[in-house]
């Protein structure tokens, strides 16, 4: 039985779920991110309080079509941010209808309705947090942020960044406060 489960945005949530799931005797056989495999079917009135259970923790069963559709695209805008690794070139429609089979106005209509944000944006603000984190940890210059999120130049970058945020990454640095977002608050 395969269940959609919301807000599962990093490994720390797969653990959690697995938690959950182990606390309450399921056996599973994968748990992705915002997806989990169990390898026995559940009775409505279990499936209700494992639902419960889940939100007590923050995440929770995604029981329509639309839902587990946004959910998609969320899990593969996240991965592919978080692999640092998109290409100049990067088109987002191709990379969506790819990856969900699907006809990418649609898929951008319903995400739009039910978000209330459209894919691109979702997708500006995720590669914004990513930045913000990048930067907090001082791992890399801007110039290589700006190469692995796909960025065709540090000014496009720094240009979104104070769209987005109303400071530039240099002044983000000086921050005391880093004025960052969890990814399933996106």
């Amino acid at each position: 039985m395969k269940l959609y489960i919301k807000n599962m945005v990093c490994n720390r949530c797969i653990a959690a779920v697995e938690k959950v799931l182990t606390d309450f005797r399921l056996k599973f056989s994968t748990v992705e991110l915002g997806e989990v495999e169990i390898k026995n079917n559940l009775e409505a009135e279990d499936l209700q309080k494992l639902d419960q259970r889940l939100k007590e923790s923050g995440f929770e069963i995604l029981e329509d079509a639309a839902h587990q559709l946004i959910a998609k695209v969320k899990k593969e805008l996240i991965l592919l941010i978080d692999g640092l690794d998109i290409p100049e070139d990067f088109i987002l429609s191709k990379f969506i209808s790819e990856k969900l089979h699907r006809d990418y106005s649609a898929v951008s209509k319903l995400f739009s309705q039910t978000e209330s944000v459209t894919i691109e944006q979702y997708f500006i603000l995720q590669k914004i947090e990513k930045v913000k984190e990048l930067l907090f940890y001082d791992e890399f210059s801007l110039t290589e942020i700006s190469g692995k999120l796909g960025y065709k130049s540090v000014q496009h970058l720094s240009s979104q960044f104070r769209n987005t945020t109303g400071f530039t990454p240099s002044e983000f640095k000086k921050l005391k406060v880093k004025n960052r977002i969890p990814l399933d608050k996106i």
